[in-house]
């Protein structure tokens, strides 16, 4: 029983490290670009395949903000430099 026990912790602890180190990209709404730049932008920074980028644009525009990706910092950093390139609002949290 406590073997079980120490196994559970520490799958728990592991878990929660994994947690702690992600972060999220989160676009913002803006007044200047399209839906298609956004769109494009998400496809070819973000990887997201039609849908997950219109979906995306959809919930930026309509609610003001939208996490685009989760992970690493490190992952993260040089899509969300693509996407502000591109004069996108993006920042990671």
């Amino acid at each position: 029983m406590n073997y079980n026990t120490e196994t559970q912790t520490e799958a728990f602890v592991e878990l929660l490290e994994e947690k702690i180190d992600e972060f999220s990209l989160v676009l913002y709404n803006d007044d200047y670009n399209t839906f298609d730049h956004v769109i494009n932008c998400l496809m070819r920074y973000c990887d997201h395949d039609m849908i997950q980028a219109e979906q995306c644009a959809w919930i930026v525009h309509s609610n003001g903000k939208c996490v685009v990706k989760g992970g690493v910092y490190e992952e993260l950093e040089p899509i969300c430099v693509g996407l502000l390139e591109k004069g996108l609002s993006a920042k990671i949290e």
